[in-house]
Formats: C-alpha cells, sequence, structure tokens
C-alpha cells in the first residue's frame, strides 16, 4: 500500500516504524528537513520536506496514486486543510485526519465529503484517556482490548502465586472455571538477566508465577478471569479509589474530567508544575479533582499527598524522564500500582519488569486504529501488542464455500501457521443493511471458544492473537474472498 505521512513528529514516527515494517511505500511529508533525514536514515523511507497543505508538496509525495493520507502534523487546521486538498485535488481514497480538539466530535456534516473531506478522526490523547479507563476499570490487568463492538476482550494479567489458574496446565483451565468461555492465547515468561519470552501455548502449557498471560473472553467474564489470574485465595480485587496524576496535559485533562464523571466515585489529585496552567486546570475540572502546584518528582509533595494511600499513580508528562522518575519514586513511596506515559520507544523496553508496573506509548494505544485501514480483507479491529511486535485481529469471515477458504470449514482444516491462535468467534453480530421484520426479536450474539471441529459459518468475526506481525498476511490471505463471490 502507497501511504502519505504528514508529519514527522513522535505520532508520524512510530506510525511510520510500523507501517515500514509491514513493507509498505511510506513518504512522510515535514518542514523540518532535519528531523527528515534521520527519519530515512532510520526506516525504509522517502522524505519531502515542505507544508503538506500545498498541492506542489502533495504531488511531489507522490498524491497521485497514494491509496491512504494520514495527517498528524502538529496542528489541527493543517491536517484538515490537508485531507481537503488530498480530496479535491488528487482523490486519495482515504484520508485520515489527527485532531486534538473535541469540537469536531460527531460533526460529520462538516467533515465528510462535502467539508473536509476526513474519512477518520484519530485523536491519540482521547485514545489514552479511554485506555487508562479501561485499566482503572479492571485494576489486575496490564492491557485491556476489546472486539466486536465490546462483545469480547483480550486482556493481559500478571499471573500471580496462589491464583486459581496459576501452576495449572492451560488444558486444566476449562475444568477450573467451568461457566467461563475463555482462551490462553499467548504467555510471555521471565527469564534471568533475559528479557521476556513468547512461549506457544498448547494443552500441556503450564501457566508459572510471574507470567504475562493473554486471555481472550466474553467481556462479561473478564473480572472472573482476571481474578483467578492474579488474586491469590479467592479475595476480591481491590478497586481503584485513590488516583494521583501527574501532568496536566492534555490527557491528564481529560483524565480528571473522565474520572469526575464516572458512576464510581474517585478521589482524584493532579500535580501540575505551572503555575498558570493549574490556574486554567481549576477553572475546567470539576471541585472533586484537586489541583496542585508542585514537581511530581518532588518527595516531600507526594509525602505531604499521602501517596501510599494511593491505588494509581498516573506519571502523564510529556517527559518520559519526569514520567519514569516519579513513577518509580510513587511506587518506592508505596503507591500501590504505577503507570508511566513513555513515547520513546527504547524506554518502554528498558522499563519492562521494572518496578513500573505499566509503560504505555502514546502511539501503541491509537496505532490499531491505523491498521485497521491497512489491512486487507473484512479488517475490524486491530491492537498492536508488546511495544507493536504482537498483533490481536479481528476480521469477518465473508463468502461461502465455493467462494471463501474458511467458510463451511473446520476449525483444524484451516492452513494456518502454527504460531497463529484463534482465540474466540463471535456469531450473530449483525451485517449493515440487515432488514428485521416488524415484530421480529433478534438474538444476540454468541460468543464461541472454538475446537477443532467447529464450522466457521459467513458473517462470523473471528479474533486471532499473532506473535509476529509478519502472520497478518498469512491470515488475511486466508479469508480472502474469491472473484467469484458477489
Amino acid at each position: 500500500m502507497k501511504i502519505i505521512i504528514l508529519g514527522a513528529g513522535r505520532v508520524g514516527q512510530s506510525v511510520a516504524d510500523s507501517l515500514v515494517s509491514e513493507h509498505n511505500d511510506i513518504t512522510v511529508i515535514d518542514t523540518d528537513a532535519q528531523r527528515l533525514r534521520e527519519l530515512e536514515s532510520r526506516f525504509d523511507l522517502r522524505g519531502v520536506v515542505g507544508n503538506g497543505i500545498e498541492p506542489a508538496v502533495l504531488a511531489e509525495a507522490g498524491a497521485q496514486d497514494t491509496d491512504l493520507l494520514i495527517a498528524c502534523a502538529a496542528q489541527d487546521e493543517t491536517n484538515l486543510v490537508c485531507c481537503k486538498v488530498a480530496q479535491r485535488l488528487f482523490n486519495i481514497p482515504t484520508r485520515i485526519a489527527r485532531v486534538r480538539s473535541a469540537g469536531f466530535e460527531g460533526e460529520a456534516a462538516l467533515l465528510g465529503p462535502d467539508g473536509f473531506g476526513v474519512d477518520r478522526i484519530i485523536c491519540p490523547e482521547e485514545s489514552l484517556t479511554h485506555y487508562i479507563g479501561k485499566l482503572i476499570e479492571y485494576p489486575q490487568a496490564l492491557q485491556v482490548r476489546h472486539f466486536a463492538g465490546g462483545r469480547a476482550c483480550l486482556v493481559a494479567a500478571r499471573a500471580r502465586a496462589g491464583a486459581a489458574l496459576v501452576n495449572h496446565t492451560v488444558g486444566e483451565l476449562r475444568e477450573l472455571l467451568p461457566g467461563v468461555a475463555m482462551r490462553v492465547v499467548a504467555i510471555y515468561r521471565r527469564f534471568q538477566e533475559e528479557p521476556d519470552r513468547f512461549v506457544a501455548c498448547d494443552g500441556r502449557t503450564r501457566v508459572a508465577p510471574g507470567d504475562e498471560v493473554f486471555v481472550l473472553a466474553a467481556s462479561e467474564h473478564i473480572s472472573e478471569v482476571l481474578a483467578a489470574l492474579h488474586q491469590s485465595g479467592g479475595q476480591p480485587a481491590r478497586p481503584v479509589r485513590r488516583v494521583m496524576i501527574a501532568g496536566g496535559g492534555g490527557v491528564g485533562l481529560r483524565l480528571g474530567q473522565q474520572l469526575a464523571r464516572g458512576p464510581a466515585r474517585y478521589h482524584v489529585k493532579l500535580i501540575e508544575e505551572d503555575a498558570q496552567r493549574c490556574v486554567e486546570l481549576a477553572s475546567v475540572l470539576p471541585p472533586e479533582v484537586l489541583v496542585l502546584h508542585g514537581d511530581t518528582t518532588d518527595e516531600d509533595l507526594l509525602a505531604g499527598e499521602s501517596i501510599e494511600e494511593v491505588d494509581l499513580f498516573l506519571a502523564l508528562t510529556d517527559d518520559d524522564e519526569d514520567n519514569i522518575m516519579s513513577s518509580l519514586l510513587a511506587k518506592r513511596m508505596g503507591a500501590r500500582r504505577v503507570l508511566a506515559l513513555i513515547n520513546r520507544r527504547s524506554y518502554a523496553d528498558l522499563m519492562h519488569g521494572t518496578q513500573i508496573d505499566i509503560a504505555l506509548s502514546p502511539a501503541q494505544a491509537m496505532l490499531g486504529e491505523l491498521l485497521a485501514y491497512v489491512r486487507r480483507g473484512d479488517v475490524q479491529a486491530v491492537h498492536s501488542l508488546r511495544r507493536g511486535v504482537a498483533e490481536a485481529l479481528e476480521i469477518v469471515a465473508r463468502g461461502d464455500r465455493k467462494s471463501s477458504r474458511v467458510v463451511g470449514r473446520q476449525v483444524g482444516e484451516l492452513p494456518l501457521p502454527p504460531e497463529v491462535h484463534i482465540g474466540l468467534i463471535v456469531r450473530g453480530i449483525p451485517c449493515e443493511g440487515d432488514g428485521v421484520e416488524a415484530g421480529a426479536v433478534r438474538s444476540e450474539p454468541e460468543v464461541i471458544i472454538p475446537r477443532s471441529t467447529t464450522v466457521i459459518e459467513s458473517n462470523d468475526h473471528v479474533v486471532f492473537f499473532l506473535p509476529h506481525k509478519r502472520l497478518v498476511r498469512d491470515v488475511e490471505k486466508l479469508f480472502r474472498v474469491s472473484a467469484t463471490f458477489f
């Protein structure tokens, strides 16, 4: 696929890194020539120096035969205008814009073909806020990803000694949780003085304490699965009630507003170093959020605000080093769980396995929204995992037995690479345009944990776990409908 990326900032670089690794033809536009030269030296891509809203610059980047434009420059106005120029002058089929402002949400007429010509808006800050909200809802989880419109979920949790499913084989888990439809799709195991290593799962694989376990299950069973992996002695999970946010930028502000609006009662404290920003935050945040002026790495400040009573400490500033240091300090001083926002991928890799519970990359949180447009076939959702190495993919089976290589066939017959796991199937999700007769009752979609004899039907939503992104093309090719299907 030929792709133009406008903007070589943090988001643009992360997007380029992911898409180049999948052998796409990438061109990056930016006004900073030095930044582009650095990108060209690191990745197999082409840089074009200039302003992306100028037709001549887009033409130089190859807009005439480009399949996808991703406009992720620093300014919303630049991204919107670039999409309009790409639509009107070059007829680029798919146009995605990064827009920070919340004022465009729900404005289909303004963003549609007669407006700015944007097919999809992405907002990394909004994606991060939503993702962190899920981690607050499920405090034992390291990752939470939804599929099939929220009906199914992939979670990752650290296995803890004494939990119900730990020290048992994968084959025994069905007996230990008989009423729960779930499947362990991957285990990453810690080894001394080595990075975590992927462990292929079969019925004989044993879940060991310290393993990072990925499980696919129906969303209503997620709390039960997490408790069985992480809670010892059948004790209920301790909910998150006291939250401390370090950094009052866009993510910190959105998260404070989200927690204050939520049904649960949270005690939220937000620390911001800039005094003027503190005044602005205090004027827009609800009174339930306490805004504090200070340094997030100040030990006395954290002690004075009872850091030892905090359930979740969130370091969300724009400075990776400050986020790492404040998280480590908060953990040492007694915070139960800490999360650090880290932009540099190398830093995130270093933090894995340290006292920081979760090292979160802003680009990885929203990358799946972009990947769904790059994937071939009827891909509904993509989630980038393990810092971009692994992937979870939801794809819809289309056609019939004559036109499809999967429909009407048993799971055990599918020629999939051995590393690929079919985690679950969601059956019965209505397609767009499906008519329902008056008075008819539509049955609820069914979440199926497939066996080798399970037959895939047309319109099934199949969720895969892929330990390596290089396996994506094999899955897409298998689900591609032949030309005989209309």
